[in-house]
């Protein structure tokens, strides 16, 4: 390392905020810090801001009906289509010619559509439905991986009025049936397979297995060829070839159904703590408007902008910012098939280089990757192009946002951290890239008109600088807004926590715990359930983890409790080395006192164990319980949903000769 990148490694290291680049506050959509008071004395009429972003087809009538709450109603009496939003004004206003999606495949395949041609092909797939015998308020479930026709089918079904229900392609065929039987689904969207790491997937045969589940007549499944020659596969009765079944609906005009603001859009399966998925309820006119405008003001994304979000559309994250709200607001939204690290691990920084990306939303695990692999990978590519970064999924820590902030942003690129969840919709806490200050680790303040606060257990709030656990004490347009036939559940999971039902006081609780310090900026620490009870103490897993990756030479780790015979449970440690280091006894000892400094004694490590990787679902997240079986010395569980299950193996016997 030279002295020069040495001395700024240092300075970065001890910086604790950052502020947006001037250049960047002179072209931000929202640069008046004057907009969190004006949307607070103006609440909730603040929201018509977001709403302002649609075409209504009938205005509303009111912003927010409370009168059955938590049960709220947002933008009553309004009539749209989202689909129309996302498609028919931009033709309509003469951007037909513009980029919508850009897709790029695992095996170097390119598809472009502009608006126009979009259009098209989703009026196609809505007469396709149609012509099955879809109609208003059916709901069709998809099963699709990350290929141009999974937000095809999204915005056909949305153009017909038929919510859709997105099962990630990664999940197993149990779970494809339990999500069909919850919705009484009789609809399916599906393909034939799809690529990982130059591998074809066989994802028909699950599909089948799957549908052998659903307790209910499916009536069709439209089968979407990705394979070709690779794989070979007899279709049933009542399942269609997509290619040969749209066909005969090319050059369809379907004109888009008009929606209550309150209609179902989609229904989206998110873990339960009592095992069973639950199917949380997004309605068009408050999510779309939400989705929109967090898309307008966090990620500045505007219509001549080339936009990539690297989650899959099989999650929330997909849904609101790849297809909803980048595309209501008319922008070009990049979508990839693959893994990070295929064909060779520069390959997120080609599609930036060639798509000339402006805005680039992914999550602190692949930031995590990206450091472990090096910043070799990064410098080979002209990442200019970046206007603004951003992160999802889980909090960050302050050592992997420096890495990104000086490796992919040039320390050009504000960074927005941003906490939310599937039932929130879209984004509720992280800075607004033009107004401000950074702090790498934390989230930062609520949205404007969002009411987050960090309380104790009695509901008080924490002073600065203490820990506790997020709450909103208001609604927003985004929210969910019941469980998909379970009122009831919907009452016990988000609201009886810290409401007070005879004054008839509702507060929403996220079961996430956070500290907030004196500027009110929020710092998640994770979820209130990932906490290990050592000697009567509750410390969060996060913010061990976040002590332990801040040693230089540990990429990534997880914490878990596991069974101990005096302190009943006690904190193990599992960590990457960074390319470059060796889990030896020196980078244990720096493990160590980092977890001492940061947290204290009580937090000490029981044991610390390296390994080359951790166990993760295909969709990236750690599993957890399986690290927890290891360190009680338990029966392994299930691996079935892990990519890479050998590795759990591997774990077990190293920490069994330690």
């Amino acid at each position: 390392m030279s002295q020069d990148n040495a001395n700024l490694e240092a300075r970065l290291a001890e910086q604790e905020a950052f502020d947006p680049p001037e250049s960047f506050v002179e072209q931000a959509n929202v640069t008046d810090p004057e907009i969190f008071d004006e949307f607070e004395e103006d609440w909730p009429g603040c929201w018509e801001r977001a709403a302002d972003l649609l075409s209504w087809d009938e205005e509303y009538d009111t912003v927010l009906e409370d009168g059955n709450a938590p049960f709220y109603e947002w933008f009553n009496g309004g009539e749209l289509n989202a689909s129309y939003n996302c498609l028919d004004r931009h033709v309509e206003e003469g951007r037909g010619d513009n980029v919508a999606i850009e897709w790029e495949g695992e095996l170097g395949e390119t598809r472009t559509f502009t608006y126009e041609e979009l259009l098209d092909e989703v009026e196609d797939f809505a007469a396709t439905l149609r012509g099955l015998g879809v109609e208003e308020d059916d709901i069709v479930t998809l099963y699709m991986p990350m290929v141009p026709e999974l937000p095809i089918a999204m915005l056909a079904c949305a153009r017909i009025g038929a919510p859709h229900s997105v099962v990630f392609a990664g999940f197993s065929a149990d779970a494809l049936a339990t999500r069909m039987n919850s919705a009484d689904s009789e609809y399916l969207v599906t393909c034939d397979g799809y690529y990982r790491r130059g591998d074809a997937l066989d994802h028909i045969s699950k599909t089948n297995e799957g549908l052998e589940g659903v307790d209910h007549e499916v009536s069709d499944v439209i089968v979407v060829d990705r394979l070709g020659d690779e794989l070979e596969h007899d279709l049933a009765d009542n399942q269609h070839d997509y290619d040969k079944l749209v066909a005969e609906y090319e050059g369809s005009t379907v004109e888009p159904v008009s929606r209550d603001a309150e209609d179902m859009l989609f229904l989206m399966y998110t873990s339960g703590t009592t095992g069973q998925p639950k199917g949380v309820k997004h309605t068009t006119g408050g999510y779309l408007a939400y989705s929109a405008w967090t898309s307008h003001a966090v990620l500045d994304i505007e219509a001549d902008d080339t936009y990539w979000c690297s989650a899959d559309i099989g999650w929330i994250t997909g849904h609101s910012y790849i297809v909803y709200g980048p595309l209501a607001l008319g922008t070009t939204s990049v979508m990839y098939e693959g893994t990070p690290d295929y064909p060779d691990k520069d390959r997120l920084w080609e599609i930036v280089e060639k798509n000339g990306v402006d805005i680039f939303y992914t999550a602190p695990t692949a930031i995590r990757a990206f450091m472990k692999w090096g910043e070799e990978y990064t410098q080979n590519h002209d990442l200019s192009s970046l206007r603004l970064l951003g992160t999802v999924g889980e909090p960050i820590n302050p050592r992997a946002w420096k890495w990104y902030y000086k490796h992919i942003g040039n320390e050009e690129c504000p960074i927005v951290d941003t906490w939310w969840q599937t039932e929130t919709g879209g984004m509720m806490i992280t800075t607004l890239p033009g107004i401000n200050t950074m702090k790498p680790g934390s989230a930062g303040p609520p949205l404007p008109g969002i009411d987050a606060r960090v309380v104790d257990t009695e509901g008080e709030e924490v002073e600065a600088g203490q820990a506790g656990y997020v709450t909103v004490d208001k609604p927003w347009p985004g929210m969910l807004r019941t469980l998909y036939n379970n009122d009831e559940r919907f009452l016990e999971e988000y609201w009886q926590e810290y409401s007070d039902e005879e004054a008839d006081e509702w507060v929403y609780f996220p079961e996430d715990g956070a500290k907030i310090d004196e500027d009110g900026y929020i710092t998640i620490l994770g979820r209130v359930d990932d906490v290990i009870n050592v000697s009567g103490h509750r410390l969060g897993t996060m913010e061990i983890e976040s002590a332990v990756v801040s040693v230089e030479g540990i990429a990534e780790a997880a914490v878990v409790g596991g069974d101990h015979e005096v302190k009943g449970e006690a904190v193990y440690v599992y960590a990457i080395p960074e390319d470059g280091y060796e889990g030896n006894e020196e980078l244990e000892d720096r493990a160590m006192e980092a977890v001492l400094d940061s947290i204290g004694p009580i937090a000490k490590p029981e044991e610390i164990a390296f390994t080359h990787e951790l166990p993760k679902t295909r969709s990236g997240k750690i599993m957890r319980r399986l690290l927890e079986d290891i360190a009680s010395g338990n029966e392994l569980g299930n691996t079935s949903t892990l990519r890479n299950p050998e590795v759990v193996d591997e774990i077990a016997e190293q920490v069994s000769k330690d």
